[in-house]
């Protein structure tokens, strides 16, 4: 029977829930590596330190420089002193944020909620849809040191521990800050393996992506297009541009680290795949069906069942194959998530 690709339950599989990682492993590159080869169909099982084996000279590595920011801000309201959770989405200007508000009910147009020792205070400016608000902060200095005060990082709601060292939720490579959620599959490099990918001749090429919590977002719509993707912030230099457009010409590999890397890549490339510098807001929709005009690998992490996200991995290899390799991982016992394992789909 054909598959319906605008089915989100065609997009399910079954996971145990002891296979979400609730922590990192003590040395990022030491994550089990499934390597699929989308033109072979084969499955083979390595660690994430073997990727190098996979790269070659002239390839591109495209990795995204963002940094996640302590998004989560917990206060309480000025006028009554009840709780108040705060989580950055998006900066609109200087002192005006999107956010998420806990109670929401509660926190009505011109309350105050403030933070640590009243150095921040928020004041809500409006209710928008999907859930989401409008804050004003009022603060006195660098709103970003503040924010590293009085903030917390903002782990995905399926991970239940408490993070022992914050920086195991940045990539190595961070640098822009602006995303409420880490771009997980760059979790797994160390500087150490980065080295040894230049020296094999593999240049590295940085775009930036602000990861939103949209990403973790259910689909919620049966069928999949009447699904409202959500929006982020991405710019790619020309730089970047060059190095990935002059590989392509010597036919060699784009490798996109993370599904954030691949939805800069395919909205800035053009129809024969090439690039160009561009900054913007992006709403890429990828499903199987849509065709990839840069990417050639992909290295991710195990996603959701029924996400944006598997979606993305379905339309690169196939809804079949992808859910193949997927109930191999589960089988396997792989480690899932954000800090789970890794694949390559080549």
């Amino acid at each position: 029977m054909e598959k319906d690709i605008y089915n989100k339950s065609t997009y399910y599989y079954d996971l145990p829930t002891q296979l979400i990682a609730q922590s990192p492993l003590d040395r990022r590159d030491n994550s089990k590596l499934l390597v699929y080869d989308r033109l072979n169909k084969t499955i083979t099982h390595k660690h994430f330190y073997d990727v190098i084996d996979y790269l070659n000279e002239g390839d591109v590595l495209v990795i995204n420089n963002t940094k996640v920011i302590p998004a989560r801000l917990l206060g309480i309201k000025e006028e009554t002193g009840a709780k108040a959770e705060v989580f950055l989405l998006k900066k609109l200007d200087d002192k005006t944020w999107e956010v998420l508000l806990k109670p929401q009910k509660r926190l009505k147009v011109g309350t105050h909620i403030v933070f640590g020792n009243g150095e921040l205070k928020a004041k809500v400016l409006e209710h928008r849809q999907m859930g989401n608000s409008v804050v004003e902060f009022e603060f006195d200095g660098v709103f970003e040191e503040i924010l590293n005060k009085v903030g917390t990082m903002p782990l995905p709601p399926y991970i239940h521990e408490k993070l022992k060292d914050q920086n195991r939720y940045q990539t190595v490579y961070a640098q822009f800050s602006g995303s409420s959620a880490a771009p997980t599959a760059g979790l797994h490099f160390t500087p150490e393996l980065l080295n040894k990918i230049k020296e094999k001749g593999i240049k590295v090429a940085e775009v930036l992506l602000h990861v939103g919590l949209g990403t973790f977002r259910p689909v919620s719509e049966d069928n999949i297009l009447n699904h409202d993707m959500h929006s982020e912030y991405y710019e790619i230099t020309q730089e970047t541009a060059d190095l990935i457009n002059t590989a392509k010409q010597n036919g060699k590999k784009v490798v996109a680290v993370g599904t954030t890397s691949v939805r800069v890549l395919e909205t800035v490339a053009d129809e024969n795949g090439i690039l160009k510098e561009q900054k913007g807001n992006t709403q890429i929709f990828i499903y199987p069906g849509k065709k990839f005009k840069c990417v050639d690998h992909l290295i991710t992490n195990f996603h959701l069942p029924e996400s944006t996200l598997i979606m993305l991995v379905s339309a690169f290899c196939g809804i079949d194959e992808t859910l193949n390799f997927y109930n191999e991982a589960v089988k396997n016992e792989y480690r899932f998530f954000s800090f789970g394992d890794s694949c390559l789909l080549l």
